[in-house]
């Protein structure tokens, strides 16, 4: 009986010794997240102060405090919580036809959506877009959106379309396996 004891008490070291020392293997394969040196901080502040004083940075600048950017900014914020947490959102289809004013080639397709009484935007390429052809003006359809973006050049927040759904069927879901998630 005190064989078969030692034999459990020294399996039981052993399997907690090589347990232990995988976690250690893991935490040091992970790269800790190191802040950024002041060095590096100055540069990156740099940046955007060289970019902030540049024309563009001036123009969204502007744009930021105009009533368009107030407005874009207060759409985001009230649909914040939902990108963050990637759930549903129910929209309701306002144009399938949207061309930005001074486009220059057929470029990108987009979709407008309104979402609890705001206008979004979702950018596709003509070959995603496809999956979408069957939308309609009215249609009520379900939109889950990884994230967002501000642009002067654009009248409302850009969302990204990352799932679309309508009567419980899926009619796109972007496969992030293929962009490595970008």
């Amino acid at each position: 009986m005190k064989k078969v004891t030692y034999v459990l008490i020294l399996l039981l070291v052993v399997v907690s010794g090589l347990v232990f020392a995988n976690r250690e293997i893991k935490n040091a394969t992970k790269p800790s997240p190191k802040p950024s040196s002041i060095a590096d901080r100055k540069v990156v502040l740099d940046n955007r102060k060289k970019w902030e004083a540049s024309p563009d940075g001036i123009k969204y600048k502007e744009w930021e405090v105009s009533p368009e950017g107030k407005k874009v900014h207060a759409s985001h914020d009230k649909i914040r919580k939902y990108i963050k947490d990637f759930t549903d959102m129910e929209a309701v289809v306002t144009s399938v036809t949207f061309k930005r004013a001074n486009a220059k080639s057929p470029g990108p397709k987009w979709l407008i959506v309104r979402i609890d009484g705001e206008e979004y935007m979702m950018q596709f390429i003509p070959k995603d877009f496809q999956q979408l052809n069957s939308l309609k003006v009215n249609d009520k359809i379900i939109v889950r959106s990884r994230s967002a973006g501000y642009s002067p050049n654009h009248p409302y927040l850009i969302l990204s379309g990352d799932y679309i759904e309508r009567n419980n069927k899926i009619l796109f879901k972007r496969d992030f396996s293929k962009n490595k998630g970008c």
